[in-house]
């Protein structure tokens, strides 16, 4: 692993191999030189918006909306054939583009723009549009379905269509699903001119928020701060039993800090660690499995997290510290129940760590790239300090931009150091400076005087840094077409939000899951004891379990991000009636939402590993969804024990002691049983009991967790038994 560095090339071709939102169109001039400099230009929108000021609210989302679905038409194309064969350049094809796809992507943008553009009585036009409103609105819906087929599928625009259905044809539903139903005028009036549809609060976030995240993921990995990570993760895991696949659960860990995207995390991580776990001796389809089931923990890890966290923000309105808080504990459950089953694998089969020859050189690795910390270390500094999200994105991607271009990856000039420290001086005047009225031209000025110096330094000083400049402008553009699926996708959600607005049906969606659990929770009242639950705690068991089912099945076909707010508008106004806090409630559909990308049968992040390892996609993502046992489990956990997520209403320090340590016990219980090992290899009675065992560990309160205890300790009785009996040097404890 020591040789291995991470080919961004190498890297953005497997995703675009396994991820239907990183595949883009082929295309050749002028359409090539278009298209780039307009996905640069959005970056530098979003970049300069987040330290220099939003526009205002409708404009900003206007302004994002039309530069991502005009550019998923030029992007993406309409059909798989033109990705295998791509068109040469004519004047029905301009750069390889068919003309109805340029026409379709100018369409859109228009129909976009003028709503903020075109008039400014958008108040006085509620409620009463005129035709052109009606028509412009109509090409945006249309155009915003297709968009969102051509970058993602056909999951999301079907649901889409579906709930549009129901608006307009309320009357011909039954029971309690009908209601009067609207004209197409009255549905486009409220999708297109109000902020309850299309420019709802998901685009809001993904435009005011999430791009700029992204953005900071892309700039971090190419200024090689994920390499960095993956070379302390190796150096804390590596030589132990097993180590690549310990290596694959820290390196994601921490990879997953820069990027919220499970097939990314899984492809970067996974290119260096699954051909390691193979080479020690781990299943191909468990190789694949440890990276998919650890790099879907990349979307609940701080402190950047997955998109679906910035909606939280708007959905709560709480602070980001308050999500990030939150989510510590959760994510820590997660990576140590893949760690625990991928140390016992080992133990089972006496799987080697890497050896010396293969172990990265920490303290080489730390002098060349230490600088790439800095980063993140102000990104976090300045969201812990309670300034907005989308500042510190800016600050985080000003900081990567001068390391790439002014420290080297072998020693320093004195001038490099000095340029490092005055340009970052200037960048905190930027960040923490409040200038009054003239706080955007004064830090303009700032950034100017800044870019001056650099420029000179680099022209007269022969100042050089670990990246050329070419790779910083291939990484806002690469950053911008890693957001425009979440793009298209925050606006087709927000069709769903209109009609469930429009129509009143989340309210009746609730009332039928309610009425559902009730009925089951009066069936399992007569079968489970009552110090373990009563009928109020089972009927909230019963709708979690549904909503959980829901949000898997939701997540099979649409991104996580998707998945949280349709689920969130839908499904977690039930929750909040049957007594769960807000904040518990979004965690957890949010964490049911993340697990789709590792269960069969649509799991992309555990595709993405498979075709890396060559193993079978379907039993990677089988075994992977088991990897990820502590992922299903903690969400129940802490929507009963409202402490472990540490800023939850009532949070009091006995109850988080308790209900941590029954789930670290109880994880690592079932991690045995799921392997089979434990010091020995188990009999069928003790894998038994210890599932048995660990889910009463694992659920809250003193009294159940002490009754699971006394469950392991026949278990532990009959496994140390068994360890005794083995003499040195035999069986599997040899290893």
């Amino acid at each position: 692993m020591t040789a291995a560095t991470l080919d961004e090339a190498k890297l953005q071709e497997l995703e675009e191999k396994f991820d239907p939102e990183m595949r883009f169109r082929p295309v050749v001039p002028p359409a090539l030189q278009i298209t780039k400099w307009l996905l640069i230009a959005l970056s530098v929108f979003h970049f300069y918006t987040a330290g220099f000021g939003l526009l205002r609210e409708t404009t900003h989302r206007g302004v994002h909306l039309a530069f991502v679905l005009g550019l998923i038409f030029l992007v993406f194309a309409a059909g798989k054939k033109a990705y295998e064969h791509p068109r040469a350049h004519s004047w029905l094809s301009p750069g390889g583009v068919p003309l109805v796809d340029w026409l379709l992507g100018l369409a859109c943008a228009a129909s976009v723009l003028y709503i903020p553009y075109v008039f400014d009585d958008l108040a006085f036009r509620v409620g009463n549009p005129s035709m052109a409103d009606v028509v412009m609105g109509s090409v945006l819906f249309l155009t915003l379905l297709e968009a969102t087929r051509r970058s993602m599928g056909w999951p999301l625009p079907l649901i889409a269509i579906g709930f549009t259905v129901y608006a307009l044809f309320g009357t011909y539903f039954p029971g309690l699903l009908k209601h009067a139903g609207a004209s197409w005028g009255q549905m486009i009036n409220h999708q297109y001119l109000t902020s309850q549809g299309i420019y709802g609060v998901a685009v809001g976030v993904v435009a005011t928020y999430v791009f700029h995240f992204v953005l900071f993921g892309v700039m971090a990995t190419r200024i090689g701060l994920g390499q960095l990570f993956l070379d302390i993760a190796a150096s804390i895991a590596g030589r132990y039993a097993g180590g690549p696949a310990k290596v694959s659960v820290f390196g994601s860990a921490m990879f997953g800090m820069l990027s919220g995207s499970s097939v990314a995390n899984a492809v970067t991580v996974g290119s260096l660690t699954i051909p390691a776990m193979i080479r020690v001796g781990y299943k191909r389809e468990f190789a694949g499995a440890v990276e998919a089931a650890a790099s879907t923990g990349g979307q609940i890890t701080p402190p950047v997290l997955g998109a679906a966290a910035f909606l939280m923000i708007e959905f709560l309105n709480v602070s980001y510290q308050t999500i990030i808080a939150a989510a510590i504990v959760p994510a820590f459950m997660h990576f140590f129940g893949v760690f625990m089953q991928v140390h016992f694998e080992a133990k089972r089969y006496g799987l080697r760590g890497l050896t010396e020859e293969e172990m990265p050189r920490l303290r080489e690795s730390l002098q060349q790239r230490w600088p790439t910390l800095i980063p993140l270390v102000l990104l976090i500094w300045i969201l812990v300090s309670g300034r907005t999200p989308y500042l510190a994105a800016f600050t985080g991607i000003t900081s990567c931009m001068i390391v790439g271009l002014t420290t080297q990856v072998r020693g320093n000039r004195p001038a490099n150091w000095a340029l490092l420290v005055v340009l970052h001086l200037l960048l905190a005047a930027i960040s923490f400076g409040d200038y009054g009225n003239h706080s955007e031209w004064i830090k303009l000025g700032i950034f100017g005087g800044g870019a001056a110096l650099a420029l000179a330094a680099w022209k007269l000083g022969g100042v050089t840094g670990r990246i050329p400049h070419h790779v910083l402008v291939e990484a806002f553009e690469t950053g911008a077409k890693y957001a425009l699926a979440v793009g298209a996708a925050a606006a087709t959600v927000g069709i769903v939000i209109g009609v469930v607005t429009l129509t009143g049906v989340g309210f009746k969606i609730s009332y039928i899951i309610t009425t559902w659990a009730t009925a089951i929770a009066g069936g399992l009242s007569m079968v489970v004891p009552e110090f373990l639950a009563g009928t109020k705690g089972l009927t909230l068991f019963a709708a979690l379990v549904m909503t959980g089912v829901v949000c898997i099945l939701m997540g099979c076909g649409i991104p996580t991000t998707a998945n949280y707010i349709i689920m969130v508008t839908v499904a977690a106004p039930t929750l909040v009636q049957l007594g769960v806090e807000p904040l518990v409630a979004h965690f957890f559909v949010f964490y049911y939402g993340v697990l789709a990308d590792i269960t069969p049968p649509v799991a992309l992040a555990a595709y993405a590993a498979a075709g890396m390892a060559g193993g079978d996609p379907f039993k990677t993502g089988n075994t992977a969804f088991r990897l990820g046992m502590a992922k299903v489990l903690v969400p129940f956990v802490f929507v009963f024990s409202p402490s472990l997520l540490l800023v939850a209403k009532g949070f009091t320090w006995f109850e988080f002691c308790v209900t941590f340590t029954g789930c670290v016990l109880g994880i690592t219980v079932l991690a045995a049983a799921l392997s089979r090992f434990f010091l020995v290899e188990m009999k069928r009675w003790e894998q038994l009991l210890c599932i048995a065992a660990a889910l009463l560990l694992i659920a809250p309160g003193l009294i159940v967790t002490l009754v699971g205890a006394a469950l392991t300790l026949p278990v532990l009785v009959s496994q140390l038994a068994a360890w005794r009996a083995l003499s040195p040097g035999r069986g599997t404890l040899a290893s």
